[in-house]
């Protein structure tokens, strides 16, 4: 081969443009809809092409948003609602994936297309996935129906399905075409599920936001009262540092070793699937951080009251941080690994110096780990029944 016909090595840097849009709404599925309206583009054939998936037990609000996509003269609605059920037991197996991509399918979807989901962050996150493998990427319009999905997973760039008994094994990065957080179809949500969401809220003000986290102290009895006004000001700002961190963090597809987003959620992705997902993600998560808090505490010179004030937060809007799964702790323990793998690399996990003060480390001491969730069990016991959640 001569040198002319000879392909160069090349080490070639590049970067694509992402929009990611985001819309607070009182009601979308009704006054609102124009809203989501004006981002459904046909493009050059005139009328967008939407397929419309909804959580079961949302019939009524997604029946109104059915109405509204069928009378735009600018949509068509390519078949009736595709009805799915809701929680982690539409991310435990492969059949839920392979219904939607017949649907796709049979729709004649492309990848200007869209499919709208409304529903929880289980629901978003399989749906999510079907459509981006559906022609390499259809376009995705989130409408999370949780306070945890609207303050942390629906605006974020994951979506995954459950494999091998693993949270989130199987999946892909995929920027939404839109998020909506839509107040109203919080209403219907029962306390339980309510208020394990605010757990990423104060997961992600530990990390990014001291003044946040004060404010989520001081307001924690009114979100567990669910006040209006308290609780949308915390999904807001909330969601507002866990879209600052992907948008500009630069790392959005989670290429490096540090994912300080999952603080806490080496034990909480153990955690799930050993009580079969009966444990909601957000509490998981707040279980997940109060151990490191108190790991933080012992290993990094985190103030051994502000973990204790953590937990008391926590425990004010209203979640429990104990659960039988949590022993044996060797079984526990077996996350570290399981998180090593998915990260794929050493292990990297967040702790705290301080609140806002995040570190990245690479090794977990067992042995404080170990004395960090018999703090917590102690801890629990401790608590007053007064101060536990109803």
């Amino acid at each position: 081969m001569s040198d002319r016909a000879r392909p160069s090595n090349a080490d070639i840097t590049f970067s694509v443009p992402f929009t990611h849009r985001l819309r607070i709404t009182d009601d979308v599925c009704g006054d609102d809809y124009a809203l989501l309206g004006e981002l459904l583009d046909g493009g050059e054939t005139g009328r967008a092409r939407v397929l419309l998936v909804s959580e079961r037990a949302l019939k009524e609000n997604s029946q109104r948003l059915q109405e509204k996509l069928s009378a735009d003269t600018n949509i068509e609605l390519v078949a009736e609602t595709m009805w799915i059920d809701g929680g982690e037991a539409s991310k435990n197996s492969l059949d839920q994936i392979k219904s939607l991509l017949q649907s796709i399918n049979e729709t004649n979807l492309d990848r200007r297309s869209y499919v709208i989901v409304i529903g929880g962050g289980a629901v978003l996150d399989a749906v999510g996935f079907a459509a981006a493998i559906a022609h390499r990427g259809i376009r995705l319009v989130r409408i999370p129906t949780t306070t945890l999905a609207q303050a942390d997973s629906g605006v974020g760039v994951k979506n995954a399905i459950n494999y091998f008994d693993k949270k989130n094994w199987v999946g892909t990065f995929a920027v939404p075409w839109a998020v909506f957080n839509d107040s109203r179809l919080l209403d219907s949500l029962p306390d339980r599920d309510f208020r394990s969401g605010f757990s990423e809220a104060v997961k992600v003000s530990l990390l990014k936001d001291p003044n946040e986290f004060e404010w989520l102290c001081e307001q924690a009895a009114a979100i567990r009262q669910r006040d209006l006004g308290t609780t949308q000001r915390a999904i807001s700002r909330s969601c507002q540092l866990h879209l600052d961190h992907i948008t500009n963090g630069g790392d959005p597809f989670e290429m490096l070793e540090a994912r300080p987003l999952d603080f806490g959620h080496w034990s909480a992705h153990r955690l799930e699937p050993r009580t079969q997902y009966t444990l909601r993600h957000g509490e998981a998560v707040a279980i997940g951080v109060a151990i490191d808090c108190i790991y933080s505490s012992l290993a990094y010179g985190f103030p051994s009251e502000a973990a204790r004030k953590v937990c008391d937060c926590l425990r004010a809007i209203g979640i429990t941080l104990w659960h039988p799964a949590i022993d044996p702790i060797d079984e526990l323990l077996k996350g570290l690994e399981e998180f090593r793998q998915h990260l794929g690399g050493r292990l990297t996990v967040t702790m705290l110096k301080q609140v806002g003060q995040p570190v990245n480390v690479h090794e977990i001491d067992e042995e404080k780990m170990r004395e960090a969730i018999e703090t917590l069990r102690l801890w629990q016991e401790d608590w007053q029944p007064d101060q536990a959640p109803s």
